[in-house]
């Protein structure tokens, strides 16, 4: 027991390194979190102490599987319907065409100029289809852009783009099963049922006892993730919905919110970001740089030239274009999932693998830095001033 404590104090002492150097540096903690995952991992590669960051032991993957799901929520949470109603269009074109893209593109690069087999080069142009609602989110959250007009669109984009990846990877490789009608309907009923169900926890039990909101939402976040997995989708998907279902009722009770953002952002994103980037086997990167490169390249390029003239459409300011269409390119969730079920299934090899997730992870730091380094739409936040929920979302992004 005294090695998971130890482990876990370790990957504390990286996170609190991560954000002092992100403060120092100008850059999103969650990237810089990666990075210094990535270095710890290579630095255990070299010295033979791989096996020691336990990256794959039951309690590491709970934890960050349960920040994924927390993180993801929290997103969904951020969109409230009725003012999603009038960006259905913006959202719907922008997500689609950030699907398409570089499923077609990475799909007919990996199977034409790299080679492989039509069952990898489709895998391999799912797992790079995808935009990370996590990095996406977290960078939201940090720069305050979850509380604007702007970052609602980008979220919901990212929505729309991460379930075209869950779709084309049932569709194309997944048997839809008895299982998976009855995750569908369950998924229908709470759709249905879960607000008034809670509305009714809040008031008959909230103020009166510890947590009952928090208790009860992530109840039902591991419960829908159990039925997910096993009908042979992801848990990070109902906790999307499960988000948006919720978001009135989380807009309307502040302290709820921030409760389990600092329980998410504090506790559960430093352990998920950390082991992604620990992750990457940058041996296997450097074996086949240039396998690793055109796959990047491919995904970040077909990307852009998919999305910059959609949003072309809906935006008028330069920066506003640019940020939009480079934290459109980030991946790693649902790219990181996909890029698994295919090793899992045989469908790739492991050096096609770790050249896929090399890919996505890149991805999800490169576009962002240049993002926020660059393109950073300051301008909407200033004027109007943030609210004192958002205010106190900065802080707590400050203090961890």
């Amino acid at each position: 027991m005294e090695n998971i404590y130890l482990l876990a104090s370790f990957w504390f002492l990286a996170a609190v390194l991560s954000t002092i150097l992100a403060n120092r540096l100008k850059i999103s903690i969650a990237l810089m979190e990666i990075m210094v995952g990535a270095v710890i991992g290579y630095a255990a590669y070299k010295f033979h102490l791989t096996d020691n960051l336990s990256l794959n032991a039951d309690w590491l993957k709970f934890c960050t599987g349960v920040g994924a799901i927390m993180l993801t929520f929290l997103a969904g949470a951020e969109l409230n319907p009725d003012a999603m109603k009038s960006k259905i269009k913006e959202v719907t074109v922008i997500g689609l065409i950030g699907f398409f893209a570089p499923f077609m593109g990475c799909s007919l690069i990996a199977y034409y100029l790299i080679g492989w087999n039509l069952q990898a080069s489709l895998l391999c142009g799912i797992a790079l289809s995808t935009t990370s609602m996590a990095v996406v989110y977290a960078v939201m959250l940090e720069y305050g852009f979850n509380q604007t007009d702007f970052g609602k669109g980008v979220l919901g984009a990212c929505f729309i783009n991460d379930l075209g990846t869950v779709i084309a990877l049932g569709l194309i490789f997944a048997p839809f099963t008895y299982k998976t009608v009855i995750f569908i309907g369950t998924t229908i009923i709470l759709i249905l049922f879960l607000r008034p169900m809670t509305h009714y926890i809040i008031k008959r039990f909230a103020y009166k006892t510890a947590a009952i909101r928090a208790k009860w939402v992530i109840f039902i976040l591991l419960s829908m993730g159990v039925l997910a997995l096993w009908s042979g989708s992801e848990p990070v998907l109902p906790a999307y919905i499960i988000g948006m279902v919720l978001a009135r009722t989380m807009e309307r009770d502040g302290h709820f919110g921030r409760r389990l953002r600092t329980l998410t952002v504090g506790f559960l994103t430093p352990l998920y970001f950390l082991r992604a980037g620990a992750l990457v086997s940058i041996p296997a990167l450097l074996a086949a740089p240039f396998v690793f490169l055109l796959l990047f390249i491919g995904k970040v390029i077909s990307k852009i030239f998919g999305l910059y003239p959609a949003i072309h459409h809906f935006k008028d300011d330069k920066k506003e274009k640019w940020y939009y269409t480079l934290l459109m390119s980030t991946g790693l969730t649902f790219g990181t999932i996909s890029a698994l079920y295919g090793l899992t299934n045989n469908i790739i090899s492991q050096e096609q693998y770790s050249l896929i997730v090399g890919a996505v992870i890149a991805s999800a730091v490169i576009p962002t830095l240049i993002a926020n380094k660059f393109f950073l739409p300051g301008h909407l936040l200033e004027p109007p001033v943030l609210d004192d929920q958002a205010a106190d979302e900065k802080d707590i992004i400050r203090k961890l």
